[in-house]
């Protein structure tokens, strides 16, 4: 929130709302007289904010969940959109909106972890789905079924950083000649079959890796983000030429990611926006949890937070960081 610093009066974006924490902190800070558009490719977790947000502006009904698409003219301080972030500035320029600000938490939701219906992970069992749109197609099960041995391999190898892929992929193409690999238990089971002796040893599951990869290939994660990168890298472009843009003079942009492909393309975008003279980085370094924040919130220790300000300061002032 400091590096954000949402102000009355301002437009922000939450470009992955999940359950509506950090939308919550950000709407209270731009009202009275600001707006949060809100973002996320998980309809039920929309739903549940939107719920959970209304109270906040004191609206008699909750809040519709807009489609991509829509275009209807800005009405109340919240709206809540369907969509990919991947479509940000579509949704923003469709809606006739600049932002002050834009806030995205990339990866999965805590619920998503923590529901087994919704296949991301190997701690219960359930269909091996991991699909953050339910709408769209394909599962981690029709992934694992049609990708050839050396593409699995490759995905496993390069999303999730996976020294096994080879072995790991081998046993998949074995298993499914006999049956579809279609729950997580199954493949947890054989991925820590493919590590051997070596899964006593691991300081991790042994599907930990296996499990991200197939995640971040269902659903094109480093895809959405590498347009989102490029969408804000344009719109930065056209503010400092003068032209139509969907970010403002000053906008703040803070990505938090958990893995290192990840921050690795927003630390290279936003070295990119700053050699060109269109943002500055109030941070040397990615923002990090301290102790007592991982103490109180074990998924924060893999989390690294990045800023850039684009085009002048806030208020014509630098913005101050701890």
């Amino acid at each position: 929130m400091t590096a954000l610093a949402p102000r009355p009066g301002e437009t922000f974006v939450d470009a992955t709302v999940g359950r509506g924490g950090h939308a919550e902190a950000i709407l209270r800070q731009v009202l009275p007289g600001g707006r949060l558009l809100g973002l996320d490719r998980d309809a039920e977790n929309l739903a549940f904010s939107a719920v959970r947000l209304a109270g906040l502006i004191g609206a008699a009904e909750v809040p519709p969940i807009e489609p991509r698409n829509g275009s209807a003219p800005a009405a109340g301080p919240l709206r809540l959109v369907h969509a990919d972030f991947a479509r940000l500035g579509e949704v923003l320029a469709a809606r006739d909106l600049a932002a002050d600000g834009i806030l995205a938490d990339l990866g999965i939701a805590s619920t998503h972890v923590d529901d087994p219906t919704r296949g991301f992970s190997f701690r219960g069992d359930g269909p091996l789905d991991m699909r953050l749109d339910r709408r769209q197609g394909p599962t981690a099960a029709e992934l694992l079924a049609s990708l050839s041995e050396t593409e699995i391999a490759r995905a496993i190898r390069v999303l999730g950083e996976e020294p096994l892929a080879s072995a790991i992929a081998r046993k998949i193409a074995r298993v499914r000649e006999a049956t579809p690999i279609s729950t997580t238990s199954q493949l947890a089971a054989l991925v820590r079959d493919a590590y051997g002796s070596r899964a006593g040893r691991s300081r991790m599951h042994p599907a930990t890796r296996t499990f991200m990869a197939l995640r971040i290939a269902v659903n094109d994660e480093l895809g959405s983000l590498r347009s989102l990168l490029a969408s804000i890298s344009d719109a930065a472009a056209s503010l400092a030429a003068g032209r139509s843009s969907w970010l403002r003079p000053g906008a703040r942009l803070a990505v938090i990611s958990f893995h290192s492909l990840e921050d690795r393309m927003v630390k290279h975008a936003f070295a990119d926006l700053a050699a060109r003279g269109l943002a500055s980085l109030p941070f040397r370094r990615p923002v990090e949890a301290g102790e007592e924040e991982v103490a109180r919130n074990p998924r924060s220790r893999s989390a690294k937070l990045r800023v850039a300000m684009v085009g002048g300061a806030v208020g014509g002032a630098p913005l101050q960081v701890p």
